[in-house]
Protein backbone atom coordinates (compact mmCIF):
# COMPACT_ATOMS: atom_id res chain seq x y z
CA UNK A 1 0.00 0.00 0.00
CA UNK A 2 2.86 2.36 0.74
CA UNK A 3 4.10 2.03 -2.82
CA UNK A 4 0.65 2.73 -4.24
CA UNK A 5 0.33 5.81 -1.99
CA UNK A 6 3.70 7.12 -3.19
CA UNK A 7 2.65 6.71 -6.82
CA UNK A 8 -0.63 8.59 -6.29
CA UNK A 9 1.25 11.35 -4.48
CA UNK A 10 3.69 11.65 -7.38
CA UNK A 11 0.83 11.69 -9.87
CA UNK A 12 -0.76 14.62 -8.06
CA UNK A 13 2.58 16.46 -8.13
CA UNK A 14 3.10 15.80 -11.86
CA UNK A 15 -0.48 16.89 -12.53
CA UNK A 16 0.13 20.21 -10.78
CA UNK A 17 3.30 20.74 -12.85
CA UNK A 18 1.38 19.96 -16.05
CA UNK A 19 -1.23 22.58 -15.21
CA UNK A 20 1.49 25.14 -14.51
CA UNK A 21 3.40 24.48 -17.76
CA UNK A 22 0.18 24.60 -19.77
CA UNK A 23 -0.73 27.95 -18.19
CA UNK A 24 2.76 29.33 -18.91
CA UNK A 25 2.42 28.18 -22.52
CA UNK A 26 -0.84 30.10 -22.93
CA UNK A 27 0.56 33.23 -21.25
CA UNK A 28 3.65 33.21 -23.49
CA UNK A 29 1.45 32.76 -26.57
CA UNK A 30 -0.58 35.85 -25.68
CA UNK A 31 2.57 37.92 -24.98
CA UNK A 32 4.22 36.84 -28.22
CA UNK A 33 1.18 37.72 -30.35
CA UNK A 34 0.86 41.10 -28.63
CA UNK A 35 4.53 41.90 -29.26
CA UNK A 36 4.31 40.95 -32.94
CA UNK A 37 1.17 43.03 -33.41
CA UNK A 38 2.80 46.00 -31.67
CA UNK A 39 5.82 45.83 -33.98
CA UNK A 40 3.63 45.46 -37.07
CA UNK A 41 1.77 48.68 -36.22
CA UNK A 42 4.95 50.75 -35.98
CA UNK A 43 6.98 49.08 -38.73
CA UNK A 44 5.75 51.25 -41.64
CA UNK A 45 7.04 54.42 -39.95
CA UNK A 46 10.55 53.04 -39.49
CA UNK A 47 10.54 51.57 -43.00
CA UNK A 48 9.82 55.07 -44.33
CA UNK A 49 12.73 56.43 -42.29
CA UNK A 50 15.16 53.88 -43.76
CA UNK A 51 13.89 54.45 -47.29
CA UNK A 52 14.29 58.22 -46.91
CA UNK A 53 17.88 57.79 -45.72
CA UNK A 54 18.61 55.64 -48.76
CA UNK A 55 17.00 58.28 -50.98
CA UNK A 56 19.20 61.03 -49.55
CA UNK A 57 22.30 58.90 -50.06
CA UNK A 58 21.32 58.20 -53.68
CA UNK A 59 20.38 61.76 -54.58
CA UNK A 60 23.06 63.54 -52.53
CA UNK A 61 26.12 61.26 -52.46
CA UNK A 62 28.30 64.20 -51.38
CA UNK A 63 26.55 64.39 -47.99
CA UNK A 64 29.03 63.22 -45.39
CA UNK A 65 27.69 61.93 -42.07
CA UNK A 66 29.84 60.46 -39.30
CA UNK A 67 27.18 57.84 -38.60
CA UNK A 68 27.88 56.42 -42.04
CA UNK A 69 31.61 57.09 -42.35
CA UNK A 70 32.55 56.47 -38.69
CA UNK A 71 35.11 58.36 -36.67
CA UNK A 72 38.45 59.12 -38.23
CA UNK A 73 41.04 57.38 -36.08
CA UNK A 74 44.78 57.02 -36.25
CA UNK A 75 46.00 53.49 -36.68
CA UNK A 76 47.62 53.63 -33.24
CA UNK A 77 44.35 54.61 -31.53
CA UNK A 78 42.36 51.89 -29.78
CA UNK A 79 39.01 50.99 -31.29
CA UNK A 80 36.21 50.43 -28.76
CA UNK A 81 33.54 48.04 -30.01
CA UNK A 82 30.19 48.22 -28.22
CA UNK A 83 27.80 45.24 -28.11
CA UNK A 84 24.24 45.56 -26.84
CA UNK A 85 22.96 42.09 -25.91
CA UNK A 86 19.22 41.51 -25.56
CA UNK A 87 18.98 38.48 -23.28
CA UNK A 88 15.90 37.20 -21.46
CA UNK A 89 14.54 38.24 -18.11
CA UNK A 90 13.48 34.73 -17.03
CA UNK A 91 14.46 31.11 -17.43
CA UNK A 92 12.31 28.16 -18.51
CA UNK A 93 12.92 29.04 -22.17
CA UNK A 94 15.05 26.08 -23.22
CA UNK A 95 18.42 26.96 -24.72
CA UNK A 96 17.29 30.44 -25.79
CA UNK A 97 19.63 32.48 -23.60
CA UNK A 98 22.55 30.07 -23.90
CA UNK A 99 22.41 30.16 -27.71
CA UNK A 100 22.38 33.96 -27.68
CA UNK A 101 25.33 34.23 -25.29
CA UNK A 102 27.37 31.67 -27.23
CA UNK A 103 26.71 33.49 -30.51
CA UNK A 104 27.66 36.82 -28.93
CA UNK A 105 30.91 35.51 -27.47
CA UNK A 106 31.85 33.89 -30.78
CA UNK A 107 31.18 37.08 -32.75
CA UNK A 108 33.00 39.35 -30.29
CA UNK A 109 36.12 37.18 -30.27
CA UNK A 110 36.03 36.98 -34.06
CA UNK A 111 35.78 40.78 -34.40
CA UNK A 112 38.68 41.32 -32.01
CA UNK A 113 40.82 38.81 -33.90
CA UNK A 114 39.92 40.49 -37.19
CA UNK A 115 41.02 43.89 -35.85
CA UNK A 116 44.26 42.36 -34.62
CA UNK A 117 44.93 40.91 -38.07
CA UNK A 118 44.53 44.42 -39.49
CA UNK A 119 47.14 45.67 -37.05
CA UNK A 120 44.57 47.61 -35.00
CA UNK A 121 44.17 47.67 -31.25
CA UNK A 122 40.60 47.03 -30.10
CA UNK A 123 38.57 46.20 -27.03
CA UNK A 124 34.93 45.22 -26.48
CA UNK A 125 32.41 46.77 -24.08
CA UNK A 126 29.20 44.90 -23.40
CA UNK A 127 25.81 46.33 -22.48
CA UNK A 128 23.39 43.59 -21.46
CA UNK A 129 19.63 44.19 -21.40
CA UNK A 130 17.75 41.52 -19.48
CA UNK A 131 18.81 39.83 -16.27
CA UNK A 132 20.32 36.64 -17.65
CA UNK A 133 23.87 36.35 -18.91
CA UNK A 134 25.73 39.17 -17.17
CA UNK A 135 27.52 36.94 -14.68
CA UNK A 136 28.50 34.41 -17.33
CA UNK A 137 29.99 37.13 -19.53
CA UNK A 138 31.92 38.62 -16.62
CA UNK A 139 33.21 35.17 -15.70
CA UNK A 140 34.45 34.72 -19.27
CA UNK A 141 36.48 37.92 -19.02
CA UNK A 142 34.28 40.46 -20.82
CA UNK A 143 33.88 44.08 -19.79
CA UNK A 144 30.17 44.31 -18.91
CA UNK A 145 28.68 47.70 -18.04
CA UNK A 146 27.13 47.38 -14.58
CA UNK A 147 24.96 50.50 -14.85
CA UNK A 148 23.15 49.41 -18.02
CA UNK A 149 20.05 47.65 -16.68
CA UNK A 150 17.00 47.47 -18.90
CA UNK A 151 14.32 44.75 -18.90
CA UNK A 152 13.20 42.96 -22.05
CA UNK A 153 9.70 42.27 -20.79
CA UNK A 154 6.93 44.29 -22.51
CA UNK A 155 9.16 46.46 -24.75
CA UNK A 156 8.08 50.04 -25.42
CA UNK A 157 9.22 52.77 -27.78
CA UNK A 158 10.18 54.94 -24.80
CA UNK A 159 12.59 52.28 -23.55
CA UNK A 160 14.02 51.92 -27.06
CA UNK A 161 14.48 55.68 -27.21
CA UNK A 162 16.42 55.66 -23.93
CA UNK A 163 18.72 52.90 -25.16
CA UNK A 164 19.24 54.52 -28.56
CA UNK A 165 20.03 57.84 -26.87
CA UNK A 166 22.73 56.05 -24.85
CA UNK A 167 24.15 54.63 -28.08
CA UNK A 168 24.01 58.07 -29.70
CA UNK A 169 25.75 59.78 -26.78
CA UNK A 170 28.48 57.15 -26.47
CA UNK A 171 29.20 57.40 -30.19
CA UNK A 172 29.16 61.21 -30.11
CA UNK A 173 31.62 61.25 -27.18
CA UNK A 174 33.81 58.79 -29.10
CA UNK A 175 33.58 56.30 -26.24
CA UNK A 176 32.34 53.76 -28.76
CA UNK A 177 33.55 53.61 -32.36
CA UNK A 178 31.33 50.74 -33.49
CA UNK A 179 28.02 49.59 -32.07
CA UNK A 180 26.43 46.19 -32.61
CA UNK A 181 23.18 44.76 -31.28
CA UNK A 182 22.82 41.04 -30.55
CA UNK A 183 19.32 39.56 -30.43
CA UNK A 184 17.28 36.58 -31.61
CA UNK A 185 15.13 36.51 -34.75
CA UNK A 186 12.15 34.18 -35.26
CA UNK A 187 12.23 32.21 -38.50
CA UNK A 188 9.65 29.67 -37.32
CA UNK A 189 8.27 28.27 -34.07
CA UNK A 190 11.20 25.87 -33.88
CA UNK A 191 13.84 27.94 -35.68
CA UNK A 192 15.12 31.00 -33.78
CA UNK A 193 18.59 32.26 -34.58
CA UNK A 194 20.78 34.81 -32.80
CA UNK A 195 21.91 37.61 -35.10
CA UNK A 196 24.47 40.40 -34.75
CA UNK A 197 23.57 43.66 -36.50
CA UNK A 198 25.88 46.66 -36.76
CA UNK A 199 24.01 49.84 -35.86
CA UNK A 200 26.80 52.37 -36.39
CA UNK A 201 28.58 53.10 -38.59
CA UNK A 202 25.46 52.53 -40.70
CA UNK A 203 25.88 50.25 -43.69
CA UNK A 204 24.03 51.95 -46.53
CA UNK A 205 23.73 48.62 -48.32
CA UNK A 206 21.72 47.10 -45.49
CA UNK A 207 19.24 49.98 -45.10
CA UNK A 208 16.73 48.45 -47.49
CA UNK A 209 17.13 44.85 -46.31
CA UNK A 210 13.90 43.30 -45.12
CA UNK A 211 11.66 46.04 -46.53
CA UNK A 212 8.83 44.58 -48.66
CA UNK A 213 9.07 45.40 -52.41
CA UNK A 214 5.58 46.92 -52.33
CA UNK A 215 6.76 49.45 -49.75
CA UNK A 216 9.60 50.45 -52.06
CA UNK A 217 7.29 50.67 -55.05
CA UNK A 218 5.09 53.21 -53.27
CA UNK A 219 7.99 55.62 -52.82
CA UNK A 220 10.47 57.36 -55.07
CA UNK A 221 13.30 54.99 -54.10
CA UNK A 222 11.95 52.61 -56.74
CA UNK A 223 12.05 55.32 -59.43
CA UNK A 224 14.34 58.09 -60.56
CA UNK A 225 12.18 60.92 -59.25
CA UNK A 226 13.89 63.89 -57.63
CA UNK A 227 12.96 64.91 -54.09
CA UNK A 228 13.76 68.20 -52.40
CA UNK A 229 14.82 67.96 -48.76
CA UNK A 230 14.27 71.01 -46.52
CA UNK A 231 16.24 72.68 -45.04
CA UNK A 232 18.96 70.48 -46.57
CA UNK A 233 19.74 66.82 -47.18
CA UNK A 234 22.44 66.91 -44.49
CA UNK A 235 20.06 68.33 -41.87
CA UNK A 236 17.37 65.80 -42.72
CA UNK A 237 19.92 63.00 -42.53
CA UNK A 238 21.05 64.13 -39.07
CA UNK A 239 17.45 64.05 -37.88
CA UNK A 240 16.71 60.68 -39.45
CA UNK A 241 19.77 59.01 -37.93
CA UNK A 242 18.34 59.23 -34.42
CA UNK A 243 14.95 58.02 -35.63
CA UNK A 244 16.68 55.17 -37.42
CA UNK A 245 18.56 54.13 -34.28
CA UNK A 246 15.37 54.22 -32.22
CA UNK A 247 13.54 52.17 -34.81
CA UNK A 248 16.31 49.57 -35.01
CA UNK A 249 16.54 49.27 -31.23
CA UNK A 250 12.76 49.08 -30.86
CA UNK A 251 12.54 46.41 -33.54
CA UNK A 252 15.34 44.41 -31.91
CA UNK A 253 13.71 44.69 -28.47
CA UNK A 254 10.35 43.54 -29.78
CA UNK A 255 11.86 40.72 -31.84
CA UNK A 256 13.94 39.53 -28.87
CA UNK A 257 10.91 39.61 -26.57
CA UNK A 258 8.75 37.71 -29.07
CA UNK A 259 11.56 35.18 -29.58
CA UNK A 260 11.89 34.61 -25.84
CA UNK A 261 8.15 34.03 -25.52
CA UNK A 262 8.18 31.66 -28.51
CA UNK A 263 11.08 29.71 -27.00
CA UNK A 264 9.21 29.52 -23.70
CA UNK A 265 6.08 28.34 -25.52
CA UNK A 266 8.06 25.52 -27.11
CA UNK A 267 9.74 24.60 -23.83
CA UNK A 268 6.46 24.61 -21.89
CA UNK A 269 4.70 22.61 -24.61
CA UNK A 270 7.46 19.99 -24.44
CA UNK A 271 7.29 20.00 -20.64
CA UNK A 272 3.51 19.48 -20.75
CA UNK A 273 3.89 16.53 -23.15
CA UNK A 274 6.60 15.01 -20.93
CA UNK A 275 4.36 15.39 -17.88
CA UNK A 276 1.52 13.64 -19.68
CA UNK A 277 3.84 10.78 -20.67
CA UNK A 278 5.02 10.42 -17.07
CA UNK A 279 1.43 10.48 -15.83
CA UNK A 280 0.49 7.75 -18.30
CA UNK A 281 3.35 5.54 -17.11
CA UNK A 282 2.38 6.18 -13.49
CA UNK A 283 -1.25 5.29 -14.27
CA UNK A 284 -0.19 1.98 -15.80
CA UNK A 285 2.03 1.25 -12.83
CA UNK A 286 -0.76 2.17 -10.42
CA UNK A 287 -3.19 -0.05 -12.29
CA UNK A 288 -0.76 -2.97 -12.19
CA UNK A 289 -0.31 -2.51 -8.45
CA UNK A 290 -4.08 -2.34 -7.91
CA UNK A 291 -4.62 -5.44 -10.03
CA UNK A 292 -1.88 -7.23 -8.14
CA UNK A 293 -3.50 -6.23 -4.84
CA UNK A 294 -6.93 -7.43 -6.04
CA UNK A 295 -5.42 -10.70 -7.26
CA UNK A 296 -3.70 -11.19 -3.92
CA UNK A 297 -6.95 -10.55 -2.05
CA UNK A 298 -8.83 -12.96 -4.29
CA UNK A 299 -6.13 -15.56 -3.76
CA UNK A 300 -6.42 -15.09 -0.03
CA UNK A 301 -10.22 -15.45 -0.20
CA UNK A 302 -9.97 -18.57 -2.37
CA UNK A 303 -7.27 -19.97 -0.14
CA UNK A 304 -9.34 -19.26 2.95
CA UNK A 305 -12.40 -20.90 1.38
CA UNK A 306 -10.39 -23.98 0.50
CA UNK A 307 -9.07 -24.18 4.07
CA UNK A 308 -12.60 -23.90 5.46
CA UNK A 309 -13.84 -26.49 3.00
CA UNK A 310 -11.04 -28.88 3.98
CA UNK A 311 -11.78 -28.31 7.67
CA UNK A 312 -15.47 -29.05 7.08
CA UNK A 313 -14.58 -32.29 5.32
CA UNK A 314 -12.38 -33.30 8.22
CA UNK A 315 -15.16 -32.51 10.68
CA UNK A 316 -17.69 -34.51 8.74
CA UNK A 317 -15.33 -37.42 8.41
CA UNK A 318 -14.62 -37.36 12.13
CA UNK A 319 -18.36 -37.24 12.97
CA UNK A 320 -19.10 -40.17 10.63
CA UNK A 321 -16.58 -42.31 12.40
Amino acid sequence: MAQGFDIRKRMRSIGDIRQMTRAMYLISAVKMKKARAQLARTLPFFETCRITMAQIHRMSPDVRNRYFTGHRLQKSEKRVLGYFLLTGDQGLAGAYNMNLLNAAEKRIRRDLVEKARQGLSAEARLFVAGTIGKEQLRTHGFDVDEHFTYPIDSPTYYRAREISDIIHDLFERRELHEVHVVYTVIHSAIDMRPVVTRLVPIDIGSLLEGIPPEALADRAIATQETIEFVPSPADVMDYLVQTYLRGMVYGALTEAYASEQTARMTAMDNATENAEEILERLRLESNRLRQAAITAELSEIVGGAEVLSAAEEVRRFSAHE
